[in-house]
């Protein structure tokens, strides 16, 4: 964890998680961010079945029996008076992406760095923004990446595209 002084003009995009996919043929998830300010552009980030389940139960609102490791991460945060400001998806490298988590007590705000799925699944426990740079954004890859999502998405994904007779 480290005290920050962040970029001034290091341009931040705010994200908000649209839906999650099942990749069935890797046992993977997809969470597909959308822009807050509603301007057409998705942001897909492949996560493992587990830390999608988990962006999932946050996304509905769903009350485990047991806290789930981000919600004692978010319980240890309240009860220190540490508030989670925000999460930024701020670099990429060899196509992983890399988040940092950015929290705040008595007046001193400081970054953690996180896998974009743990800082994903806190953002929405702790119900604060989640940023991508432009910097991110523009290096990206994007070809075919919109008709991929739809056609996943249309796709029954239980059902295999075979049919055996």
């Amino acid at each position: 964890m480290s005290t920050i002084n962040p970029p001034k003009e290091q341009s931040l995009i705010e994200y908000r998680v649209d839906r999650i996919l099942e990749e069935a043929n890797t046992d993977t998830r997809i969470v597909v961010l959308a822009r807050q300010d509603g301007a057409l552009d998705t942001f897909p980030i492949w996560v493992g079945s587990a830390e999608g389940n988990a962006i999932k139960l946050a996304l509905d609102a769903t009350i485990t029996p047991r806290p789930m490791s981000h919600d004692l991460i978010k319980s240890f945060a309240e009860h220190l008076s540490v508030t989670i400001q925000r999460v930024v998806i701020a670099d990429v490298k060899s196509s992983t992406y890399y988040a940092t988590v950015y929290v705040a007590n008595k007046g001193v705000e400081r970054m953690i760095d996180a896998r974009p799925s743990d800082a994903i699944s806190l953002a929405l426990r702790a119900h604060c923004p989640i940023y991508i740079t432009q910097d991110v954004l523009t290096r990206r890859s994007t070809t075919n990446l919109d008709a991929w999502l739809a056609k996943l998405e249309s796709k029954n994904i239980g059902t295999p595209e075979v049919q055996e007779t």
